[in-house]
């Protein structure tokens, strides 16, 4: 429907429809048709200026308050607005100075430090979730004999998370089998995703004798927990700055969206529809299906890896938003994250 309205739309109409829309997201104020001629440098005049915000008006792309003559945007005009966004694209982001050298390798340092980063620059909430379930690949197994029948076992994955356990035994261990545990575990299992089968059938691989597989049958639930502990998470910046540029009008969206907030799971499933592999997306007011976000907007671009993409860099405000920053945003914050976990998993 949008293509069909952006073909119907002279050259002079879209234009204008760009124009009230940038000037009202920049003051919240409606747009009267003076203020767009000098701000759009349109060599017209008001008169004409008037009759084409009826035509735009008329084709449900822009709206008027009951006590101004100005215009603002509606929903579908925010989304004709967004689609030419998307469509002129460069083939690279810009440049985004986001320094994730403090993290290191620790994934959840930087996922955070790109919200802050994000909500910082634009005011409005950073969404970047984390890897999903089942990607998180094995880094490293230590296996530490610290009495004669305890021994702990440490499970550190792609990610940088930490999982840990003790193991009690009923008899002594030999340390030669607590060293030959560490090292069959870093070869044989390293490198492999988390919950994977192979991973599991090395585990209780039948060529192992009896006192190996016995040692190895009680690590098989660590690994579960590892999994478990990477299930995908959400991690959000910027309510303080969304709610200082909060206006009276918006109360009630505000007040839905911090109820969600306390729902991460809603979030997640609201970014992940949105998720789209190939491309940045912008999803606006209705489409949103969750029922607090029927006023909102997301903009957003997947990170990851070359073959695999890993979560999204999101940005959730009203559907007055700017959409141009926030696209550009978005796009450069994801790539820099990609390379960053590039970086990670060539070096695991």
């Amino acid at each position: 429907m949008n293509q069909m309205i952006d073909s119907e739309l002279t050259d002079r109409q879209r234009r204008i429809l760009r124009g009230v829309v940038e000037a009202y997201v920049a003051t919240g104020q409606p747009v009267g048709s003076r203020t767009l001629v000098e701000q759009t440098g349109l060599d017209v005049s008001s008169s004409t200026v008037r009759s084409e915000f009826a035509e735009l008006e008329a084709r449900g792309l822009l709206t008027h308050p009951h006590t101004s003559a100005g215009r603002i945007p509606t929903e579908r005009g925010y989304r004709h607005y967004a689609d030419r966004l998307l469509e002129r694209l460069e083939p690279q982001p810009e440049g985004f100075f986001l320094d994730l050298s403090s993290a290191k390798t620790e994934v959840d340092v930087a996922l955070q430090a790109t919200t802050e980063a994000l909500s910082d620059l634009t005011r409005l909430l950073a969404l970047v979730s984390a890897p999903p379930l089942g990607t998180a690949t094995v880094r490293h197994v230590e296996v530490l004999l610290l009495q004669p029948q305890l021994a702990m076992v440490v499970v550190i994955t792609s990610t940088g998370s930490v999982t840990k356990r003790l193991y009690r035994f009923a008899e002594p261990v030999d340390p030669g089998l607590a060293n030959w545990a560490a090292q069959y575990l870093n070869e044989r299992v390293s490198g492999l995703e988390l919950g994977s089968h192979l991973l599991l059938r090395r585990l209780d691989d039948p060529s192992l004798g009896p006192t190996e597989r016995a040692f190895l049958q009680p690590i098989e639930a660590l690994f579960r927990e590892a999994l478990a502990a990477e299930g995908q998470s959400l991690y959000v910046g910027g309510t303080v700055g969304l709610l200082e540029d909060l206006r009276v009008e918006e109360l009630d969206v505000y007040q839905q969206l911090l109820e969600v907030l306390e729902k991460r799971a809603a979030l997640l499933e609201v970014v992940s529809q949105a998720l789209d592999p190939r491309k940045p997306f912008v999803r606006v007011g209705l489409e949103l299906e969750h029922p607090a976000m029927r006023e909102l907007s997301l903009v957003g671009a997947s990170y990851g890896l070359t073959d695999r993409t890993l979560g999204a860099v999101t940005l959730l405000g009203p559907v007055r938003m700017d959409y141009d920053k926030a696209l550009r945003s978005v796009r450069a914050a994801a790539h820099e994250l990609s390379r960053f976990l590039e970086e990670i998993y060539e070096d695991n």
